[in-house]
């Protein structure tokens, strides 16, 4: 299993924006072959700040997660609304 944690940011007047086009991932998300679960936050104290906790069946299945259509329109639609780059932590689980 690979389990993808992300800290993705908006620019605080943007954040509603953001919002919705992170909320319209989840969906489409969690009927890809593979996902397991797919969830998003956003932080309480930042509401700028939000984080997807993602688990995928395999490395190959996270990959092909990033090339899908929808991943693509969101990162067009959300490209001049990032308050700072992505930070993307790829894990194994080990227990």
């Amino acid at each position: 299993m690979t389990i993808i944690i992300a800290r993705i940011s908006s620019i605080p007047d943007a954040t509603p924006q953001f919002r919705e086009i992170l909320q319209a991932l989840v969906a489409p998300s969690r009927k890809e072959p593979g996902c397991l679960s797919y969830e998003l936050f956003q932080d309480a104290e930042q509401p700028s700040d939000f984080i997807t906790v993602e688990r995928w069946a395999d490395d190959s299945a996270a990959e092909a997660h990033l090339a899908t259509p929808h991943v693509a329109a969101a990162i067009a639609q959300a490209s001049s609304l990032f308050g700072q780059p992505p930070l993307i932590h790829r894990f194994t689980q080990l227990a």
